[in-house]
């Protein structure tokens, strides 16, 4: 099985986006990468140094063992030679993982119609599509041409909750002024914008411990047929297993 990850050159968010391929990768699982240029991506620095975040660091930086996946993922020769978004064949690969992020950097790949192009076509053809976090908002932002609608109206989601994001913002703000807010509406609030239903967005139990593959219960995810979402880097352990479930189950 052969899946693809997409993710912005900068400022994508390590856990979300090394976790997965090191899970993945484990499993057996083919994983290729897309980046807007088309060049080998960099994590958000301030991710994985904490600098400026003084005694929050150890609130919101990347863990120690998303931080030794990302050095291992850069030694990977996919990961180091990414294709452009606009050379995505969505024939190839039997499922796609739309990482986040928050720093601007994020934003040529929340911002990207090409990317968004695409997205729709891994919906169309129901190959298994996950989103986390900013991601989601990727997702949100893909619109079918037969429909005039997000490839998400109708489905159930979640999303990095705006609690969530404006008690980082809030925290941080005098340090680090709007890092922490990517757009000046949230996440959540764009995301439930484009369903269907309020309902059909699921915050789950508060998001305070970070989940591992021993406390699996501590993520949170939300699985609509061959869609899979999740809130933040906490919930990053359940939501790889999940997509790996729905991988394996698909084919």
């Amino acid at each position: 099985m052969k899946i693809l990850i997409a993710t912005s050159t900068t400022d994508f968010d390590p856990s979300e986006v090394a976790l997965p391929w090191q899970i993945l990768s484990n499993a057996g699982i083919d994983v290729h990468f897309a980046t807007d240029t088309g060049t080998m991506g960099a994590a958000d620095e301030h991710m994985l140094k904490g600098d400026y975040f003084g005694f929050l660091a150890k609130f919101l930086v990347a863990r120690q063992d998303a931080q030794d996946a990302y050095v291992e993922m850069l030694n990977d020769s996919a990961f180091q030679n990414p294709m452009p978004y606009s050379a995505i064949k969505v024939e190839d690969y039997d499922g796609l993982i739309l990482p986040g992020g928050h720093a601007k950097g994020i934003r040529v790949f929340l911002e990207s119609e090409v990317l968004q192009s695409r997205i729709v076509d891994f919906f169309a053809a129901d190959k298994v599509v996950g989103a986390v976090c900013h991601g989601v908002v990727a997702a949100a932002r893909s619109i079918d041409p037969n429909t005039g609608k997000s490839v998400l109206h109708g489905r159930k989601t979640t999303a990095l909750l705006r609690k969530q994001e404006l008690i980082a913002y809030n925290m941080t703000k005098p340090l680090m002024d709007d890092y922490f807010l990517t757009y000046p509406i949230t996440v959540e609030e764009e995301v439930r914008a484009v369903l269907a239903d309020p309902a059909d967005f699921l915050s789950g139990k508060n998001p305070i411990r970070r989940d591992s593959m021993a406390k699996l219960k501590r993520g949170f995810s939300v699985r609509d047929g061959n869609y899979i979402s999740a809130r933040w880097p906490g919930d990053i352990y359940n939501f790889s297993l999940g997509f790996l479930e729905l991988l394996r189950a698909d084919t």
